[in-house]
């Protein structure tokens, strides 16, 4: 019993000796396996790494021992690579286990920093571009995403099966939506805000304004931009016969497709107007869902669908790629405008895909 005492005394401290990165216990794994093979040094006497003394004797005795002193050393060394590797493999699996146990907290503090840099880059963007306030950072997206249904009025006949028409998405969050129409104005100075704004939207593209200069369209997408549906050529879509509906939203999901290298899941009709044919020609070729509009957003106003006349959490901001020939402002000034509204209001800006 007392020599078990004192085995386990040894192991112990040849453990405290000296403590691995993630706890004693597994940097001493390998040490134990390598020291057992090896004297004690005497009182003052340097310790010596294991099996230095039998490389020494082996030099001494080569031409007696041969190649029976290089196998010897081969296994030794056999050894040694063997406790190397069960030390390897338990600082893995102590840092796995750290790491699960850490990972939420560790995650938390990551995002934080992060948060925090996008907050001053934010900051100093807000000032360049004339913002009154920084908008605020959008929380973390739903891990899963909110069933969406119909808006209560909005349904078609025999709705049922078909995509779901709505203005706002089902969320708790203060967050709301940006989504600009069609593709008229191509502003570089609004590609160049965004960015540098990290503020996230949606572009509803009709072919028949963008096809003019689809690279603007593609440095949108490289920005990160979703580019959804808004038919070929704007037409109003209930005054159509559904081959000629189908061929109008089929038709730009194919055209987006080619052009851009994915296809749509989101399609918004022209004027927010459709019928059932509207609703099946789209079900058809693709779209999972049909986002209308809570608010519209121009560079001196706000318009508003709800009769508070305010904004709700999920609600879908429109607004339209336009200039100073339609607009009392620049696409740069409807950004100022809407975001005014939005953080002063304590909203963020979401991003629509991540929660549709």
């Amino acid at each position: 019993m007392w020599m078990c005492v004192l085995l386990v005394t040894a192991v112990v401290s040849g453990c405290a000796a000296e403590p691995g990165q993630h706890g004693g216990g597994v940097r001493a794994t390998g040490k134990a396996g390598a020291s057992a093979s090896a004297a004690a040094p005497a009182h003052g006497q340097e310790p010596r790494s294991p099996g230095r003394e039998d490389r020494k004797g082996e030099a001494a005795g080569k031409e007696r021992d041969g190649d029976a002193g290089s196998r010897e050393e081969g296994d030794r060394e056999k050894g040694r690579e063997g406790d190397r590797a069960d030390f390897g493999e338990g600082r893995k699996r102590a840092g796995e286990k750290g790491a699960l146990a850490a990972g939420p907290a560790e995650a938390l503090a990551a995002y934080a920093k992060r948060v925090k840099k996008i907050q001053a880059a934010r900051a100093a963007a807000a000032r360049r571009w004339g913002l009154r306030q920084t908008p605020l950072p959008a929380p973390l997206p739903p891990d899963e995403k909110p069933t969406i249904t119909t808006r209560k009025g909005f349904e078609v006949d025999r709705h049922k099966g078909l995509p779901p028409v709505f203005t706002t998405v089902p969320t708790k969050q203060k967050v709301v939506f940006l989504t600009i129409d069609d593709g008229a104005e191509k502003d570089p100075k609004l590609l160049r805000m965004m960015s540098e704004l990290q503020i996230p939207y949606s572009a509803f593209l009709s072919d028949y304004v963008v096809r003019d200069d689809y690279g603007y369209f593609e440095k949108m997408q490289d920005r990160g931009v979703r580019l959804h549906n808004h038919t070929l050529t704007h037409p109003y879509l209930p005054a159509l016969s559904y081959a000629k509906q189908k061929a109008e939203i089929c038709g730009q999901q194919a055209r987006i497709e080619k052009r851009f290298g994915k296809r749509p899941r989101l399609f918004r009709p022209p004027y927010g107007s459709y019928n059932r044919d509207t609703l099946r020609a789209a079900k058809s070729c693709g779209v999972k869902a049909v986002p209308l509009w809570a608010a519209e957003a121009f560079p001196d106003h706000m318009e508003w669908r709800e009769w508070d006349r305010d904004l709700h959490p999920g609600d879908i901001i429109l607004t339209h790629f336009r200039g100073r020939a339609e607009w009392k402002g620049s696409m740069p000034d409807m950004i100022r405008n809407v975001m005014k509204v939005v953080t002063s209001k304590g909203y963020a800006v979401a991003r629509l895909e991540d929660y549709v």
